[in-house]
């Protein structure tokens, strides 16, 4: 997913996906104006249709891998 860096508001745990409810890591603000908020796995699954309806795409997966990394370290 293209991420475009902007001085956007961070998402937080109570940015829902609009697809399923998971927490959102991505938001698009759409050309035709509004916002679409996504879990990874939806990101991903309708990445190809955003990129043709976005003005700009906020990616904020890398949370998931910084995440799983500080779990994997507590964990030994």
């Amino acid at each position: 997913m293209t991420t475009v860096l902007t001085p956007a508001t961070p998402l937080t745990a109570g940015d829902r996906c609009d697809r399923c409810g998971a927490q959102a890591y991505l938001r698009v603000v759409l050309t035709s104006g509004g916002e679409l908020l996504f879990c990874a796995h939806h990101g991903r699954k309708f990445e190809p249709e955003l990129k043709k309806i976005a003005a700009e795409i906020q990616d904020e997966t890398e949370k998931l891998t910084a995440t799983s990394a500080t779990a994997r370290d507590g964990e030994r």
